[in-house]
């Protein structure tokens, strides 16, 4: 597949599977190889892990919307920048809902092979949701 294709693959995943909770396509993106990288550690999840991910995220966040923003590919590679805004419905981190709609912006890099993701990670920013949901709080300067 050229880098185009890899860019609209991604961005049709995030469409028909991530914002929808749609788990019937999600074979025709996710392949039985897929791992997730964090912290250079490599979680091998393969469909049913990259399912169970999802709709996790989606009991937490049921009405999850990630805007693709701006997409960048090489070859089997696609870095995509998101903004993704969902509903705190469900507990987060230890933290209980709190009803407030959250906003972070973040990157994905994916690695496509064979038409399938094989490959995902990224970075998120965080702070700002968890200080919305008042997990965090600014400390006030001292006197």
């Amino acid at each position: 597949m050229s880098a185009d294709e890899n860019k609209l693959l991604i961005r049709r995943y995030i469409e028909e599977v991530i914002n929808t909770g749609n788990m019937d396509q999600i074979e025709n993106y996710i392949s039985p190889e897929y791992v997730e990288v964090y912290e250079g550690k490599r979680y091998p999840l393969g469909i049913a892990g990259a399912k169970e991910h999802i709709l996790g995220v989606r009991q937490t966040y049921p009405d999850l919307q990630l805007t693709v923003e701006q997409q960048i590919a090489e070859g089997e590679w696609v870095a995509t920048c998101i903004i993704a805004r969902g509903t705190h419905q469900g507990l987060w981190m230890g933290i209980k809902p709190t009803g407030k709609i959250l906003t972070y912006s973040g990157v994905n890099v994916d690695r496509v092979v064979n038409g399938r993701i094989v490959e995902h990670g990224g970075a998120a920013n965080m702070l700002v949701p968890l200080l919305e949901a008042g997990a965090i709080r600014v400390a006030a300067p001292s006197a």
